[in-house]
């Protein structure tokens, strides 16, 4: 009976910290500064379980469902990309999001690293 008891109460422990911040991406549309990750993180595992590939059209971000399509746009030179969700990130304070080494080509910002961006959830 102790077992069972204890079983539950870790359980219950475990669930109260899971998380569940996400955010609905329907109207998302936020303003803010975005930076990118390449070499140092490819075939790296993601938060989604997949492989991070610094080739690929993809991002992190910390409350975004996995999955979800974004317009970035730089708001320096009006460049734009889609990218897919598949990452949690940023880490560093003050940053929306964290794009792949790519998306960060496409969009103009590789010499700077950091750019002011528009981020726009996609309805599919």
């Amino acid at each position: 009976m102790k077992r069972l008891f204890s079983a539950c109460a870790l359980l219950s422990l475990l669930a109260g910290c899971a998380s569940t911040d996400t955010v609905d991406p329907h109207g998302y549309d936020k303003t803010g500064m975005a930076s990118y990750y390449g070499a140092k993180h490819h075939g790296k595992r993601t938060a989604s379980g997949e492989r991070f590939n610094q080739h690929g059209l993809t991002a992190a971000h910390r409350q975004l469902p996995f999955g979800t399509r974004v317009k970035v746009t730089n708001l320096n030179n009006d460049k734009s990309c889609v990218v897919r969700i598949n990452d949690r990130g940023p880490y560093s304070r003050g940053r929306l999001i964290d794009i792949s080494r790519e998306a960060a080509e496409q969009l103009g910002m590789l010499r700077s690293g950091t750019a002011k961006v528009r981020v726009q959830a996609l309805d599919d």
